[in-house]
């Protein structure tokens, strides 16, 4: 039985053992998988776990295919192996399903190591919006990646149950937290949002083609409409709506002031996992209109707090109507420490 296999839960916890985590996203990339790793790994090190992150900037890189700002590792079948066998880890988690996710795999497999993954991205739904290839393709190369882990860590019940129909039985709760000190209402209104129209109706994500950005930016609405982000789609979405304020990318407190001004946050993605975006929003105080898709139906379970319709127009009209406070009083309840806590578990589980 592979050492990882017997670990005690106890032992994590206390910090005796060295952790791998290998993953394709990192910074200087912007998402929902890379702040979840950042902030996990900084409350694992307070709860005394030695986390080492392996990411593509440790290794020489090329630009990824269609999305040339996200680098990715060019020489990771061998270079990783040795990077592995230098550290000799405890654990070793496998966050994504790149170029250094496919060679962790093959290493661990190849010395009988147990490990880890988990599911930050539907994958399958994405290739089909980008490239047309057929979804039952991408979910077979989904289950031939994690079918060998112990577990597979998954953000929500639906997605969860989902896999599990899919053939990947293994998965492991694993829910997102906000980081409620730094989205917080009040903070002032930026000074590109001052003089918009009201109700201001918001975006915040990478703007590519999956995230469904026309389903939102094509509607006729009143007031202002705002994306927050980059993304290979900004050049297009830029030039085929132009009543819309294209911000770029914001961070740390200058984004939770983004969030705060604006009067509702517009998710109209139906391929994330779960929406990190969501309860940032909720955090600054401002209600989530959404489609009734898997993501959405979990995190936004207070439905005084957001509004899912297939009409996404007519979501947006409900949510105005919501109460800020609830809002607040909702994201509150996501603690990143006990995600943490909880990804600590599914390692030793």
């Amino acid at each position: 039985m592979p050492r990882t296999d017997r670990i005690q839960k106890s032992r994590v916890i206390e910090g005796r053992l060295t952790v791998a985590c290998v993953t394709d996203a990192w910074k200087p990339q912007v998402n929902g998988v890379v702040r979840t790793l950042e902030t996990v790994l900084r409350e694992s090190e307070c709860l005394g776990l030695k986390m080492h992150v392996i990411h593509p900037g440790q290794f020489r890189t090329l630009p990824c295919p269609g999305y040339p700002e996200i680098r990715l590792a060019a020489n990771a079948w061998w270079a990783l192996g040795r990077r592995l066998d230098a550290l000799d880890p405890a654990v070793i988690h496998i966050a994504t399903e790149g170029p250094l996710g496919l060679a962790a795999r093959r290493w661990c497999l190849r010395r009988k190591r147990g490990f880890t993954t988990s599911l930050h991205t539907r994958y399958p739904e994405y290739l089909h919006a980008r490239c047309r290839l057929p979804v039952s393709w991408g979910w077979k190369a989904m289950r031939w990646f994690h079918r060998p882990a112990r577990g597979v860590m998954v953000a929500t019940p639906t997605l969860r149950r989902e896999l599990q129909q899919r053939g990947l039985p293994n998965t492991r709760p694993w829910m997102r937290g906000v980081d409620a000190e730094l989205f917080r209402p009040g903070l002032p209104v930026p000074a590109c949002l001052q003089d918009l129209p009201r109700p201001i109706q918001m975006y915040v994500g990478r703007v590519s083609v999956e995230k469904g950005l026309p389903d939102f930016l094509g509607l006729d609405l009143t007031g202002s409409k705002v994306v927050v982000g980059d993304g290979p789609a900004l050049d297009n979405y830029t030039a085929h709506y132009p009543d819309t304020l294209f911000t770029g990318a914001r961070f740390g407190e200058e984004l939770a002031a983004h969030y705060g001004a604006a009067d509702v946050f517009v998710f109209p993605s139906r391929t994330d996992t779960f929406g990190l975006v969501m309860l940032e929003a909720l955090a600054c105080g401002t209600p989530v209109a959404a489609y009734p898709v898997p993501g959405p139906l979990d995190v936004l379970r207070d439905r005084r707090v957001a509004a899912m319709n297939e009409d996404l127009a007519g979501a947006i009209q409900s949510a105005l109507e919501l109460d800020r406070e609830d809002c607040r009083r909702y994201a509150e309840q996501f603690s990143w420490k006990r995600c943490t806590r909880r990804f600590i578990q599914n390692l030793s589980t």
